[in-house]
Parts: structure tokens; sequence; C-alpha cells
């Protein structure tokens, strides 16, 4: 009768006498993706095999500000401010049978000269938490005057919860030189996506990239122009067993 080695690190004989692999010694074996912004429910029983989560949790970004300026004057606009990051490495054991799970949205566009809106905050459980990023500001007037706007600060880590936090990154700011002359800021990075673009020519805010980005800033010459949507976040749950 033939004989055969079995490497006791990944393999055990169960009180039956069946060969079985040690449970969690496959590692990955399947993630989940929560993208549309809201609520949603993991359950942990849809997994009877899991020993381990890698959670990520990523903040929504900052919509831009819209502009309307007088004819023959400007406004420029800062953009939106990317949102935080968290992760955590936790055993099965400790989550609970169902698990809220929360993905942000993305903070609303800004029109005419309203302020853009704040991106939503992200979550799984209470145990990884993401704050959003702010909306772009609105405090240049329409002229023709040199002028500049501060950049808005991307969110804090601090506000968040998780084995690893990282802040959002800030908007660009924005600035004019003359009735027909300016520049509207960059939107704020995140861990998961890039910041709308910084525009010289008329326009709505730069479109963000990815998950969690603020929105680019506005400009105008004496047109009506929107902001932008900031990117919604994402939730992103690792499944080991």
């Amino acid at each position: 009768m033939a004989t055969v080695c079995v490497d006791g690190d990944f393999f055990e004989v169960g009180p039956d006498g069946r060969l079985t692999i040690i449970r969690g010694e496959l590692g990955l074996r399947n993630r989940v993706i929560y993208r549309d912004p809201g609520n949603h429910v993991f359950r942990k029983a849809d997994y009877p095999w899991l020993t381990k989560v890698f959670i990520e949790v990523q903040g929504a970004g900052g919509g831009s500000a819209g502009a309307n300026a007088r004819d023959g004057e400007c406004i420029a606009r800062p953009g939106g401010a990317g949102g935080a990051y968290a992760n955590i490495i936790l055993a099965a054991s400790s989550l609970g049978a169902t698990e809220a799970v929360v993905v942000g949205a993305g903070g609303a566009a800004g029109t005419s000269n309203g302020a853009g809106g704040a991106g939503g905050a992200s979550s799984f459980g209470g145990v990884a938490v993401a704050q959003g990023g702010d909306g772009g500001t609105v405090f240049m007037t329409s002229g023709t005057s040199p002028d500049v706007t501060s950049g808005v600060p991307g969110a804090s880590a601090l506000g968040g919860t998780g084995g690893l936090t990282a802040g959002g990154g800030a908007s660009g700011g924005a600035f004019r030189l003359n009735g027909t002359n300016g520049m509207a800021g960059a939107g704020g990075d995140s861990r998961m996506g890039q910041g709308g673009f910084p525009r010289a020519s008329e326009g709505d805010g730069g479109v963000p990239r990815g998950r969690g980005s603020g929105a680019g800033g506005s400009l105008s010459y004496g047109e009506p122009v929107n902001g932008q949507d900031g990117a919604d976040g994402l939730v992103i749950v690792w499944l080991y067993g």
C-alpha cells in the first residue's frame, strides 16, 4: 500500500477519518466591495469558513462650489477636499452576526455662487470609520482686482477609527489676476482617488477620479457655472479562511 506524507501545518485528520484543510490556512478566499452610497449589511453566516477579515473604508470627497461672476469679471473657486481612509484586521470571532456598513456619498456640487457639499463618512460597524472631505468655499466675490482663496483642508484622520487611519488630501487654492485671467483649484486626493483638475478656462468644476477624492473648482468669467460632485466613498472587506 502506498503511503502519503501530509504537511501538518495545513492538513489534519478529522474525527471521521477524513483528511481536511486546517481552518484558516487557505488564506485570501474572497472579497466584498460596497460601492453604492448608503447603508448595507455584512452577514458573517454567508461565509461559514471565515476566520479573519481585512477591512478598508474610504470616506467620500467634497464637492466644489459654483461661480457666477458679473460680465467682464472673474470668480475662481478652490476644489473640494479629499476624504480620509482607515483599515483594520480582525478575527472573525470578534465580528457580530451582522455588521452595519455605510458608504459615504460624494459632496454635492454647488450651483450659482453656492458652496460645495461635504462628503459623507464611510464605516464598517464601529471598528473602521473614515470621515468625508469638506466642500469647496465661496469666499471670493466677483471682481477684476487680484485676489486669492485658500484651499480646503483634507478630512482628518483623527476623526476616524481603525488599526491605521490616514487623512484626506487638501484641495488647491484659487486665484484671480484680473477680469479675464484666473485659476480654479484642484480637488484633494484620497487614498483611493485623485482630485478633479484645476482649470484656467471658464467652466464647471473638474471631475474627480477613483473614490473619496474632491472635485476641482469652477471658474466664471461672466457666465454661471456649477461646481462638481465629490467622489463617493468605498468599503472593501477582504475575507480569509
